[in-house]
């Protein structure tokens, strides 16, 4: 396993020609769209994206920066890792424009240039300090935490996780997966989280998978694989210009890894953590990308979310980790 490329998807929702489209597209009755506004938001931080991958990533092969065309003034295009992909160039025509990362992400595969193994990072997660290789792939295969897991329909878009569910549950059995990869499911990688496995065990289909929201490994033929299985339902997510309740969301994915056992057992929260911005002190925030007490750090956002101020500090302490100039900035 020589390569190994990271994806990472974009979108200036500052630019008035996108904000235009978007209102374009929209629809009348849009109650059943996910179209909040920090889903869009831009922090102005991705220059510290990309000085963190140099720094403390430098042995990724390719850098796919996926967006609907658009890209700061500061961005190389001609960096030696930087490989610019809009969506047209990989996306049917007939699905675009569309302000979903679903589609986006659940159609990678079509990018020729990709790597067979490859990372996908939402534009809020972050290296703050050097990460291997072995941190998302062994073996050839991407590591991963396996753990059963409950829906919990506690928000307005919980049905995505119930259409994963149901791609998965008519492709797997359950227990005849659970025979084959025992000790990857029975890991002590899995910590505290083999008590949700089981006190699950006695469910005869998935009742769900625990997710983690930091960046992860994916093989290219996954995707292939899930697309061959279950065109319709990937078809009508393309579909979806807009988040929707009909969609499955690219989780499923990391499902089908984890349920055909195309896995190494790691606990990827050991050196991560997914932070959601509202629930925890600016200053706690600030210490632990500045001290470097994780190697990954997602900021997670809610409307709650304080958004001026904590650009402001959150930034400068990412400035103060990471002050030069990377290759991918002009």
């Amino acid at each position: 396993m020589n390569k190994i490329d990271f994806v990472i998807t974009w979108v200036d929702s500052n630019d008035p020609a996108w904000q235009k489209e978007f209102k374009t597209y929209l629809p009348q009755n849009h109650c059943m769209n996910d179209i909040r506004t920090e889903r869009y938001r831009n922090w102005d931080n991705l220059r510290y994206w990309f000085r963190g991958v140099e720094k403390f990533a430098p042995w990724v092969s390719k850098v796919h920066f996926v967006s609907c065309g658009q890209a700061p003034d500061w961005l190389n295009l001609n960096a030696p890792k930087l490989h610019f992909v809009k969506h047209s160039d990989y996306i049917p025509a007939e699905y675009l424009p569309t302000f979903s990362s679903r589609p986006i992400i659940l159609n990678l595969h079509r990018i020729k240039e990709l790597s067979e193994h490859f990372v996908i990072f939402d534009d809020d997660c972050f290296l703050i300090d050097k990460v291997e290789p072995e941190r998302f792939f062994r073996k050839g295969l991407p590591c991963d935490m396996a753990a059963f897991n409950t829906i919990s329909p506690i928000v307005p878009f919980a049905p995505k996780d119930y259409n994963n569910l149901c791609v998965i549950n008519s492709s797997f059995k359950k227990h005849e997966m659970l025979r084959k990869n025992f000790w990857k499911w029975f890991s002590p990688q899995a910590g505290n989280k083999l008590l949700r496995t089981l006190f699950l065990l006695s469910w005869r289909n998935f009742t769900g998978f625990y997710s983690h929201h930091l960046p992860q490994g994916y093989l290219k033929s996954t995707l292939e694989e899930v697309w061959e299985c279950h065109e319709e339902v990937m078809l009508r997510t393309t579909a979806s210009r807009f988040r929707n309740i009909t969609d499955v969301c690219p989780w499923v994915l990391r499902y089908w890894q984890l349920a055909k056992g195309n896995f190494v057992p790691l606990n990827v929260c050991r050196d991560g953590i997914n932070i959601l911005i509202s629930e925890i002190s600016l200053d706690k925030i600030v210490k632990i990308i500045e001290r470097h007490k994780k190697k990954i750090i997602c900021l997670s956002e809610n409307d709650e979310t304080p958004y001026e101020e904590a650009k402001e500090q959150i930034n400068a302490a990412f400035q103060k980790i990471l002050p030069e100039k990377s290759s991918f900035e002009k």
